[in-house]
């Protein structure tokens, strides 16, 4: 067998429709086979892993046939297993690679998970499509692209098997339902922060998650929700001058915010469940699907475990409190919804972006030349922080909301008269719970009103000029970063820069109900903006630089065909 023999080459078996790859194979079975088959190389280096891009946006025909090297050989380093492009039954063409066992690799395990369905917007594409086949395929059809592990079968029995397989990208409808359902997120997290404003939080004395459902139906049903509320520390000790109307407005404000929760369990799971069963959603994204549903259910435990904070009159004395929530159980169900909404929105654009890539192939690889670029690294990393900035921004906002402490230094950028509350007060020993006041550091850093609010100013503080740097950087560097992330960069600018003029404004009129409403509804919309910057500069999944570099690699292949028969 000689060294030549020896390389794995590509043959398309015109007969059956088989592109098969072997490792080695005799002399005498190429010389059998050389009428029937054409020889197409695999373009695949070491540059595949390092360079990406390079390997993506290179059109040479040299490297058409180009042999395949040591990498080729740990890229293909399972036992047996075909790579199938199914179309309805259509078409169908098995790529068999037969090679003896070796050690497991990042490589296999990617192989041996499966390539993913090209969305419906890329069988629209006649000439992606006929790159892909080879000939002309139905348009209404879905191709996908996937391994199989078992060896060469039927056409009817490998279709079946590459069904089951799992995909790499999800269907665009599942990024838009995620992206949907984000914003009902965001509507419940506007929501909350008005039934908080409004002091309507306590006011549903019971946790009941379906019979809780429908609100009072008749007047007798109401008098006996209104006489359950009498007994609440809250209407005994502040609210005892409110009548029944007055009681049905604040029933109201909080049952819609769990029915709005409720309304958001069912949007999540529901159609989960559709996509999940119509094959439409990569495992990378099933897995996603099952922590944020989990989230979903436990968030509605942390709403009830927050609201019983401010209806047990025993707890209210252990932090000799005025009956209202614990701001600890506040802000750990406002950071839930917000990482709620972070999972979603992300993953939603994530997917949005993949398919985006794979019905435009050319572009895609324009797109990654410069997300490969070691520049982007630092700016990169900057937008993670400027996440992580605004969402510790708002957690210490949940704490002034539930201490009130917006309600005192209602001056800007001063508090009261010097620019530091005096340290007696910003460590007062009124606030410790132990004998010994061995807790006085860890009382006044959260249980403090005052501490409260410097530490909510200092944070949003740091948050603006972050994004402010942010942004010199990005104009100082933006012929190297995406267009679509420089509009994102000048978008976020103003949004902080509106925000923190809404935060002061919230601050020196003591915290009317529309413009804390309007602050909280601020706060998340300049965490959606950082996420959707931070998105725009990440990395390709290795799985999508791989399927991206076969369609450009089949578009080339055409087109020489064509030049050739010409």
């Amino acid at each position: 067998m000689s060294s030549t023999l020896a390389r794995s080459q590509f043959f398309f078996i015109k007969n059956n429709s088989i592109l098969s790859i072997t490792k080695s194979c005799s002399s005498s079975l190429c010389k059998a086979s050389s009428r029937q088959v054409n020889k197409v190389s695999l373009e695949t280096d070491s540059e595949l892993c390092r360079q990406p891009a390079a390997l993506l946006s290179s059109t040479n025909q040299s490297q058409l046939s180009a042999p395949l090297n040591s990498t080729t050989k740990r890229l293909f380093s399972t036992n047996s297993f075909n790579i199938g492009i199914r179309n309805n039954g259509l078409n169908n063409h098995t790529f068999q690679i037969s090679k003896k066992k070796t050690s497991s690799s990042i490589t296999e395990k990617f192989f041996n998970r499966g390539f993913s369905s090209l969305n419906s917007a890329l069988t629209s594409s006649s000439t992606t499509t006929s790159a892909i086949y080879g000939s002309s395929t139905d348009s209404t059809s879905n191709p996908s692209i996937s391994f199989d592990n078992s060896p060469s079968i039927s056409k009817q029995e490998s279709g079946k098997k590459r069904a089951d397989k799992p995909l790499v990208n999800s269907s665009s409808s599942v990024g838009w339902w995620l992206l949907g359902t984000s914003g009902l997120v965001f509507g419940i997290v506007v929501l909350g922060g008005l039934t908080r404003l409004t002091e309507s939080g306590l006011s549903i004395t019971e946790w009941k998650p379906v019979t809780g459902t429908l609100p009072p139906l008749n007047e007798q049903q109401w008098i006996e929700e209104f006489e359950k509320y009498k007994l609440s520390p809250e209407f005994i000790q502040l609210n005892s001058h409110i009548d029944l109307d007055d009681f049905k407005f604040i029933f109201f404000m909080e049952w819609f915010h769990r029915l709005w929760g409720r309304a958001i369990g069912v949007i999540m799971i529901a159609p989960s469940v559709y996509f999940f069963a119509k094959r439409k959603t990569s495992r990378h994204i099933n897995r996603r699907m099952v922590l944020l549903t989990a989230l979903l259910g436990l968030q509605g435990v942390i709403g009830w475990w927050m609201v019983y904070s401010g209806l047990d009159q025993a707890q209210l004395d252990d932090r000799k409190s005025k009956p209202t929530v614990s701001q600890y159980r506040l802000t750990t169900h406002l950071g839930a919804a917000f990482l709620l909404y972070i999972g979603m929105f992300w993953t939603g654009l994530e997917i949005l972006r993949e398919n985006s890539w794979i019905n435009n192939p050319k572009d895609a690889v324009k797109t990654f030349q410069k997300l490969q670029s070691p520049l982007l690294n630092p700016i990169r990393k900057i937008s993670i922080g400027l996440v992580a900035f605004t969402f510790i921004t708002a957690m210490t906002g949940g704490m002034v909301a539930g201490l009130d402490a917006g309600l005192i230094y209602n001056t800007f950028p001063k508090m009261g008269e010097t620019w530091l509350p005096s340290s007696r007060e910003l460590w007062d020993l009124q606030y410790t719970r132990k004998d010994d006041k061995s807790d006085w550091f860890f009382r006044n850093l959260f249980d403090n009103p005052t501490t409260v609010q410097l530490h909510h100013r200092v944070w949003a503080t740091v948050t603006f000029f972050s994004v402010v740097g942010a942004h010199m950087y990005v104009n100082k560097y933006k012929a190297i970063i995406p267009k679509k992330a420089i509009r994102l960069m000048h978008g976020l600018m103003g949004i902080v820069t509106a925000q923190a003029a809404l935060g002061i404004t919230t601050l020196i009129y003591l915290v009317p109900i529309s413009l804390g409403a309007l602050h909280q509804a601020g706060a998340v919309a300049l965490l959606t903006v950082c996420l959707a910057f931070a998105a725009r500069l990440r990395k390709p999944r290795f799985p999508i630089i791989l399927l991206i570099n076969n369609l450009n690699r089949n578009l080339i292949k055409k087109n020489a065909s064509k030049i050739k028969n010409l």
